[in-house]
């Protein structure tokens, strides 16, 4: 397949730029894929689409504040958008820099008064080695220093752009382990009255855990959707999770990552099995989904690993028209914007 087959067309002004005022007042297109017929709705109408026997599966992977801001000694200023840690204990990361161009091994950048960053050596992919040099534990010194890791299309002025209600909003309500560099922005809507209202149904919700890494993210470069490798990404799956899973009737997963999180689980009979793995599932049109049977999901990029996971999920025609008549009606994209249920 070629990877031209998954574009679209996007008004730049449907970017959304900052989350909904109240988290659960955001759009919700409602796609039937059998009878490709399209609901306008708002996410707080999310609990009635829901049935007797089905399991919510949301990703409760925390967004670190992953985004630091520094300057050279020339007093060239650098930006570091970390990726993943090497070794926790010294400090080593891998890390997207800004501007990549204007940086070289060897390179010490300052990090306010009494913190540096060395950066070590460029690697294939083009991310850098980096080794933090703070004087106290670096999580610590990241929580108190680093900015939300907000992608690229949300446009803020430097460091001071992006707020602390970015840390809040570019967070769900139930994150808990931290670890992603971007937010699983499906369960960016949800609020407790919403999870509560889920719940008053007897529907239950269970928690699974992949922290976002840059490979979820990373543009798709080969022409041919075949010929896309995902990265390597943690996930986890707790046996109480497990269970509940494996108890449904459907399971309405949460996301993109959630998705790939119980598909990267379930065996060939669909049953899943609790424990820590890594993945680099990748979900294109033709690969089956052994056990997910309704996604909830933001809109995607065009030409994006996400967009052909819901094609996949839906197929590409059905997708291609749903995302047509979000843009006709003005639906806000991408991560701050608003979100669709295909069921």
């Amino acid at each position: 397949m070629k990877l031209a087959d998954f574009d679209y067309e996007l008004p730049e002004e449907l970017i959304a730029q900052a989350p909904c005022e109240e988290r659960d007042r955001s759009r919700l297109l409602v796609v039937h894929r059998d009878s490709g017929r399209l609901e306008h709705r708002t996410f707080s109408d999310f609990p009635e689409y829901l049935r007797p026997g089905d399991a919510v599966v949301v990703n409760d992977s925390r967004v670190i504040p992953a985004r630091l801001f520094g300057s050279k000694e020339s007093g060239g200023r650098v930006e570091f958008l970390l990726l993943s840690c090497e070794d926790e204990r010294s400090a080593h990361w891998t890390a997207l820099l800004k501007p990549g161009r204007r940086v070289k091994a060897g390179t010490s950048v300052r990090l306010g008064t009494d913190a540096e960053a060395e950066i070590l050596e460029k690697l294939p992919d083009g991310t850098w080695r980096i080794r933090f040099r703070t004087g106290a534990d670096f999580n610590a010194f990241l929580n108190e220093h680093g900015y939300a890791p907000l992608p690229p299309y949300i446009k803020r002025r430097g460091g001071a752009g992006i707020s602390a209600a970015d840390l809040d909003r570019y967070q769900t309500v139930y994150a808990r382990v931290p670890g992603s560099v971007a937010a699983p922005t499906a369960g960016l809507h949800f609020t407790p009255a919403v999870l509560d209202a889920i719940r008053s149904r007897g529907i239950p919700v269970a928690a699974v855990t992949l922290h976002v890494g840059y490979g979820t993210f990373r543009p798709i470069e080969a022409e041919s959707v075949e010929d896309h490798v995902m990265d390597e990404e943690r996930i986890e799956i707790g046996a109480e999770a497990a269970r509940t899973i494996n108890a449904a009737a459907r399971v309405v997963a949460v996301g993109t990552t959630s998705t790939r999180t119980i598909e990267t689980a379930a065996g060939d009979g669909g049953a899943i099995a609790a424990g820590s793995l890594r993945t680099r599932l990748y979900l294109y049109p033709g690969r089956p989904f052994r056990r997910v049977g309704a996604l909830l999901t933001n809109f995607h990029l065009p030409r994006s690993s996400l967009f052909l996971l819901v094609c996949a999920f839906a197929g590409r025609e059905r997708m291609m028209e749903a995302y047509a008549e979000a843009v006709r009606e003005r639906y806000r994209f991408f991560s701050y914007g608003d979100c669709m249920l295909i069921l």
